[in-house]
């Protein structure tokens, strides 16, 4: 009781308050995306993009367009996805399409390895910027351009990262029980967070960037959902928002100019690991930090076609939670240890 307790309150608590239509610039953004046209721009976005990328959606009608920020150099890690959850192409009916976002590499020679897995997979989404940690949100606007532009048929759009664990067939269900079918931008929220202003640290944001106490309320990056309508409403708003903002942050603030709301689920897991149990990971929708080889373990075992009842769920997740905790507790351990070795040491 007690742990499903504090999962009842995390939800009963991060249920943002629905925004205001009344405000002018909100109605502004919403009509601007609602009549939003970007076949004028086809012709030369598509010169910025590999041909297999733009000609991956074909006008075709996508249930879920999971979109994988990815870093050049970690083929192994793609190919890793494309054949776990990254290989769902079908679920209840719906069509599921995977793609990998990233930017440019370094080296001539990384960039022809990424032209050549390119072409054999069609499956990747390059932009013209440096892929570094300082360019990702010039990706998400990459990704929010893309979809809008080359795939504007796809009802829901799933940004993900390639460390993570995704269950394609449990996010696509309660994709498909949603009764609210516009303005739907759900991940795990991260409410009231306060902007770091120390000038040493690599994602500080100086005062004149963004002057408020707290972020709005914002889905955590590693994985949210947005709708195709939240997208467009995102793509018009992020013209007066600073891109040397963190990306799931830029994200949240174009939501809220576009009077739009996040919506919590305790199913993403944000930053967490959480830890392995075959019925908890048909339930959850991510889990992070996944090892390459307990990825094929935990895909493998969570889609055997064996469904789990309603009593081993609870127990699952019960075994989740705890294990989770544990781990938790003794990476503090561990990392407690350390410090003070060092600080002995120093």
């Amino acid at each position: 009781m007690l742990l499903f307790g504090a999962d009842l309150l995390e939800e009963y608590f991060l249920r943002s308050l629905p925004l205001s239509y009344t405000d002018a610039k909100t109605l502004e953004i919403r009509e601007k995306a609602r009549k939003l046209d970007m076949d004028p721009l086809k012709a030369n976005l598509s010169k910025s993009y590999t041909i297999s990328s733009t000609a991956a959606c074909s006008d075709q009608e996508i249930f879920l367009l999971v979109l994988v920020c990815s870093s050049p150099e970690n083929r192994t890690r793609r190919n890793v996805i494309r054949q776990t959850w990254g290989n769902v192409t079908d679920t209840r009916g719906y069509a599921v399409l995977t793609l990998f976002a990233l930017g440019k590499p370094t080296s001539v020679a990384a960039q022809l390895e990424i032209d050549e897995e390119s072409q054999k997979h069609r499956d990747i989404i390059e932009g013209s910027f440096i892929d570094s940690p300082e360019a990702q949100t010039q990706k998400m606007l990459m990704i929010v351009e893309w979809t809008v532009t080359f795939c504007p048929h796809a009802r829901y759009i799933l940004k993900t990262d390639e460390e993570m664990f995704v269950g394609i067939p449990s996010l696509a269900g309660y994709l498909l029980s949603l009764t609210q079918l516009e303005d739907v931008y759900t991940g795990r929220v991260i409410h009231q967070r306060v902007p770091d202003r120390a000038p040493q640290s690599p994602g500080s944001v100086p005062i004149h960037r963004y002057s408020e106490e707290f972020y709005p309320d914002y889905c955590d990056g590693r994985a949210f959902v947005m709708s195709q309508d939240v997208v467009r409403k995102v793509y018009v708003a992020a013209k007066e928002v600073p891109v040397s903002l963190p990306p799931d942050i830029f994200v949240g603030i174009c939501a809220k100019k576009a009077g739009i709301t996040p919506i919590h689920s305790s199913r993403f897991s944000g930053e967490k690991h959480i830890s392995y149990n075959r019925c908890c990971y048909k339930f959850i929708f991510t889990s992070s930090n996944v090892k390459e080889d307990e990825l094929f373990k935990d895909w493998k075992e969570t889609n055997d076609g064996e469904d789990c009842s309603l009593l081993e769920t609870y127990y699952s997740l019960v075994s989740c939670k705890v294990l989770t905790y544990i781990d938790k507790f003794k990476q503090f351990n561990l990392d407690r240890i350390k410090n003070e070795a060092l600080h002995f040491a120093d």
